[in-house]
C-alpha cells in the first residue's frame, strides 16, 4: 500500500504526539509544525498528500494560510481542525475548498477516518464496487435465464446501467470487461425476448404488455396533465437520450428539480425517430398513420424530413381525446433555436397549460460522431459519451430552459423516443437502391441475408408498420450487429464500427425514461 504524507499545523502540535504516533504505526509519514508560516514553508519545500491545519493559530490563521496553500498547490487537499463551531468560519472555510472539517477536540479515528475518506476514498469505493458486483454477477446471470416479464426486463436493464456507471468511477476499470461481457449476454436474451413477444404485445394478445410509445400520452401524459391542476407543465423530449444518460444528467437537474417518479417504457419497431417519435406525437402506430393520415406519414425513402408534422400529430390527438388543454410545440435542431426558446419561455408559462419541447442535440451528437473524426476521437466510448453529454448540457440552452421551469414554478416530464447502442458486429446484406439507409433496421422487397442473428417481419401489418409493397419485409438487427453491404465492405464496417446507431433491437435502445419531477422550493 501507497505510504502517505502528510503536514499538520498546530500551535499546540507537541500536544498531538499521541495522534501523530497513531498515524505513524498506521502506516503515515507525519511533519508537524506550529505554525501558518512553517506550514506554507513547508508546502513550498516538499510534496505533502495531505494538510491538517488548526483554524485558531497566533499570527497567520488557519484561513490565511488556507489561502496560501491552495494558492501555491491548488490540488493538495486541506482538513480544517478548529474549536470554534461558528457558522462563518465554516462558511469561509467550504468556501475555500477545503477536503473535510473537524471541531475540536478530536481522537485519532476520526483523524485516521478523516484520512482514509480524502486519500483512500477512490481505492475503497473501488474495492467496494468491485466486491459488490462480483456478488451480484451471478444473481443477475440467474436471472438472465429466467421468465422475465417487460417490467423484469426493465429492473435488470436498470440495474446493469448502475453497475456501469459505478464500475467507471473505479480506478482502473478493473472489471469493465467482465461487466461488457455480461450486458451483452443480457442483449442477446433480451432480442430473443423481444422477438417471442413484440407481436403480441402491439396486438394486445398479453396481459402484461408494458407501456409503448404510441401508448404514452393517453397513458401517462392525458392524466398527469389533468392531476396537475392549473400549473404548466413541460413535456421534454430530448431525441436519443439512453437511461446512462439521464443518470448523468439527474444529478445536475436534481439540484433545481425533485424527482417524483421514474418508470421505464418501451420504445416501439423500428427505434428510430421517424417511427418511435411520430408515434408518440400522433397516439398511433406507424401503419395506422399511413393508412389514415397518408398526408402526413413521411416514408424512409422520401427526400423530406421524417418529423415535420409532429404538431399536427398533436392537434389530431389532443381532438381525439377530448383534451381541450392549450398546448405549444417547440422544436431544438440547432444552437440558435435554443436560444430563441430561452427568450419565449415566460410567454409559453403565462399562455399554455402543456409545452412540448423536442431537444434534438443528443441524436445529432450520435450522428456527428459517425460523421466527425474530432467527436469520435472525444466520445470513444460509452464513458466518453456520457461525459460529453453532461459537459454540452451544462453549457446548453437547454439547461437555461430547465432553470427557467424551476423558477417559474412549473411541472416537468423528461422522457425521450429511443436510445443508442454502439456497434462492434457487421452482418452482411443486400438490398436494391430503393433500400433504407438505416444501419439497425432495412425494409424492402429484395433483401438478401441469412435468417440468423436478426428478426424478421414477412408481415409488417402484424406489428402495424407500413408496407410499401407486396413484398416488403423488415429486417432488425440484434444486440450490437450493424448491416454492412458486401461492396466495399471492409470500408465499411471500418468506417461505422464503434459508432453509436439505432433502429434495431437492444436494452439500450427499446427500454427508455420517462421521468416526472417537480420544481424544489
Amino acid at each position: 500500500m501507497q505510504r502517505y504524507s502528510i503536514l499538520w499545523a498546530d500551535d499546540e502540535i507537541d500536544l498531538l504526539k499521541p495522534h501523530i504516533l497513531f498515524l505513524t504505526e498506521k502506516g503515515y509519514d507525519v511533519t508537524g509544525v506550529n505554525s501558518g508560516a512553517d506550514a506554507i514553508e513547508q508546502v513550498q519545500e516538499q510534496n505533502f498528500d495531505i494538510v491538517f491545519l488548526d483554524e485558531n493559530m497566533p499570527g497567520l490563521t488557519g484561513l490565511e494560510t488556507l489561502t496560501e496553500i491552495k494558492a501555491a498547490k491548488p490540488t493538495l487537499p486541506v482538513i480544517m481542525i478548529t474549536k470554534s463551531e461558528e457558522e462563518h468560519i465554516m462558511e469561509d472555510a467550504i468556501g475555500s475548498k477545503i477536503a473535510d472539517y473537524l471541531i475540536k477536540p478530536v481522537n485519532p479515528n476520526q483523524i485516521l477516518l478523516s484520512v482514509k475518506k480524502v486519500l483512500d476514498n477512490k481505492r475503497l469505493i473501488s474495492e467496494k464496487t468491485n466486491s459488490s458486483y462480483q456478488r451480484d454477477f451471478r444473481q443477475l446471470g440467474m436471472q438472465l435465464g429466467d421468465r422475465l416479464s417487460p417490467q423484469e426486463w426493465a429492473d435488470v436493464y436498470k440495474k446493469l446501467v448502475y453497475w456501469e456507471l459505478e464500475i467507471d468511477e473505479t480506478e482502473g476499470k478493473s472489471m469493465a470487461e467482465v461487466f461488457n461481457m455480461q450486458k451483452d449476454e443480457a442483449n442477446n436474451y433480451f432480442s430473443k425476448f423481444i422477438m417471442d413477444n413484440y407481436e403480441e404485445w402491439v396486438n394486445k394478445e398479453v396481459d402484461d404488455a408494458p407501456l409503448m410509445s404510441h401508448e404514452l400520452f393517453k397513458e401517462r401524459v392525458f392524466p398527469y396533465l389533468k392531476e396537475t391542476g392549473d400549473t404548466p407543465v413541460y413535456f421534454l423530449l430530448i431525441d436519443n437520450l439512453r437511461y446512462d444518460q439521464w443518470k448523468t444528467l439527474e444529478p445536475i437537474i436534481a439540484e433545481l428539480f425533485t424527482v417524483d417518479q421514474e418508470e421505464m417504457y418501451y420504445s416501439i419497431l423500428p427505434t428510430t425517430t421517424a417511427y418511435a417519435r411520430n408515434a408518440i406525437f400522433s397516439g398511433m402506430m406507424p401503419g395506422e398513420i399511413q393508412k389514415k393520415y397518408p398526408n402526413l406519414w413521411v416514408n424512409d425513402d422520401d427526400d423530406e424530413g421524417k418529423n415535420l408534422n409532429e404538431a399536427e400529430f398533436m392537434e389530431i390527438m389532443f381532438q381525439k381525446a377530448n383534451q381541450k388543454y392549450k398546448f405549444s410545440y417547440n422544436k431544438v435542431t440547432n444552437l440558435q433555436a435554443g436560444k430563441d426558446l430561452v427568450g419565449k419561455m415566460s410567454n409559453l408559462h403565462n399562455q399554455y397549460k402543456c409545452n412540448v419541447i423536442v431537444y434534438n442535440f443528443v441524436d445529432m451528437l450520435s450522428h456527428a460522431r459517425t460523421d466527425m473524426a474530432m467527436i469520435r476521437e472525444l466520445a470513444a466510448d460509452e464513458s466518453a459519451y456520457r461525459s460529453l453529454t453532461k459537459s454540452w448540457f451544462l453549457h446548453s440552452p437547454l439547461y437555461e430552459i430547465i432553470q427557467q421551469i424551476a423558477e417559474k414554478k412549473g411541472k416537468m416530464i423528461i422522457t425521450t423516443d429511443h436510445g443508442t447502442i454502439r456497434v462492434k458486429r457487421p452482418f452482411k446484406i443486400v438490398g436494391d437502391r430503393n433500400t433504407n439507409t438505416n444501419l439497425r433496421y432495412k425494409h424492402g422487397k429484395n433483401l438478401g441475408f441469412t435468417d440468423k442473428d436478426v428478426y424478421v417481419v414477412r408481415k409488417p401489418e402484424r406489428i402495424f408498420l407500413p408496407r410499401e409493397n407486396v413484398s416488403t419485409a423488415y429486417v432488425f438487427t440484434l444486440g450490437d450487429y450493424f448491416f454492412a453491404y458486401p461492396n466495399n465492405y471492409n470500408y465499411y464496417v471500418n468506417y461505422y464500427k464503434d459508432t453509436f446507431q439505432h433502429g434495431g433491437i437492444s436494452l439500450e435502445e427499446v427500454i427508455i425514461p420517462y421521468i416526472t419531477l417537480s420544481p424544489k422550493g
